[in-house]
């Protein structure tokens, strides 16, 4: 099994002030060997580190992680695409295999910056390395990411933690309809993620979450829909093992080859891993 969605980081509160108060107990410093017991007891075989910081020193940070921690199979960066340099900073990443695509923080962007044309040129020449993009947004900034993607439509996308749904207020509509028009391009997969921060963290019910995941996997199919944890951030509400719980509780109605498709094939081939 493959988990497609963690962050590790030496926590800044400057760099990281988007870990608010409210979050003590993500403040502090999160490495692999954190992991490697959780991982063990659930057979996770490893997981896809996913930036937290808009930089490319994050990408050292995290290729240094992975040469020293096998359970990083993959790992999706951060690079400028809106650099008119883009080309040569992206043929200078093709020497590091471990970096299968990149991811900009969207959900802190204006629709004018998602739809800058220099912003989506700079998306348009990933498929020439044979990189991923991952989709980071809100809900309410689908109507955006739907324009921006049908300007690409090669392009492998994966959209992170199923668009952000606004599950605590289960004012889902907007988001369902949305979510169908994403999922009608054939390139694009979803990450059953993220979805405990969305939720009213210490009083979330099962059944909220469900109504999201079934959207999202009538929507997908088993084809493209992929599991990931959104550790640590998750821990702001529940431990590890109870998301992964959650999930697994809700999948025991697919048969073994759907099960393997969420839980690790389709992670494998959207990342090449």
């Amino acid at each position: 099994m493959i988990d497609t969605h963690v962050h590790f980081w030496n926590f800044d509160p400057v760099r990281d002030n988007w870990i608010n108060d409210d979050m003590q107990i993500i403040r502090h410093d999160f490495a692999p060997e954190n992991l490697l017991d959780i991982y063990s007891d659930l057979n996770i075989e490893g997981c896809i580190a996913v930036q937290a910081s808009q930089s490319e020193e994050e990408n050292h940070f995290l290729l240094k992680l992975a040469d020293g921690h096998e359970i990083i199979k993959g790992i999706v960066g951060w690079v400028d695409l809106r650099d008119p340099n883009l080309d040569e900073r992206l043929s200078y990443w093709q020497n590091y295999k471990a970096i299968k695509g990149w991811r900009h923080v969207l959900q802190a962007e204006s629709r004018d910056f998602i739809l800058n044309p220099a912003f989506i040129a700079g998306v348009k020449q990933l498929k020439k390395y044979n990189y991923t993009y991952d989709l980071l947004c809100y809900h309410n900034q689908l109507d955006a990411i739907i324009e921006m993607v049908d300007q690409i439509p090669e392009q492998p996308f994966v959209l992170d933690h199923c668009g952000k749904p606004d599950v605590k207020s289960q004012d889902i509509s907007g988001w369902t309809k949305k979510i169908k028009i994403l999922a009608a391009n054939p390139n694009i997969h979803c990450k059953v993620s993220g979805l405990l921060a969305e939720a009213d963290w210490h009083n979330w019910r099962e059944k909220e979450l469900f109504n999201c995941f079934d959207v999202v996997f009538e929507a997908f199919g088993p084809e493209r829909v992929m599991y990931g944890s959104d550790w640590p951030v998750m821990l702001i509400s529940r431990p590890y093992q109870d998301w992964f719980n959650l999930v697994h509780k809700y999948t025991e109605k697919f048969n073994t080859a759907e099960k393997r498709m969420i839980f690790s094939d389709n992670a494998k081939a959207f990342y090449k891993i």
